[in-house]
């Protein structure tokens, strides 16, 4: 039982700290106050605009960005959109 609620414990508290870490999505006068550390691009077929967005975000992650701003959005049959990444 105790192995449960530890296992359980854990869970939890990996989903909120990874949540904590989380890059924001910020709009163009926040970012006059952060430092850039580069961009990122994503593009897809057949997506939405929050997919998109989500796409952007775990690549800012990735890189290990606080927050990202988008630069470029194309639509269409295939969407593509950069953001700017920033610490």
């Amino acid at each position: 039982m105790k192995i449960k609620t530890t296992v359980a414990t854990l869970s939890i508290l990996s989903v909120l700290s990874f949540g904590a870490f989380a890059a924001d999505a910020i709009n163009a006068e926040q970012a006059q106050s952060r430092e850039s550390i580069g961009t990122v691009s994503v593009g897809a077929i057949g997506t939405s605009p929050m997919d998109m967005n989500q796409m952007l975000k775990e690549k800012a992650q990735e890189q290990g960005a606080s927050s990202y701003r988008v630069i470029e959005a194309r639509t269409g049959d295939h969407w593509h959109a950069t953001a700017e990444l920033y610490k």
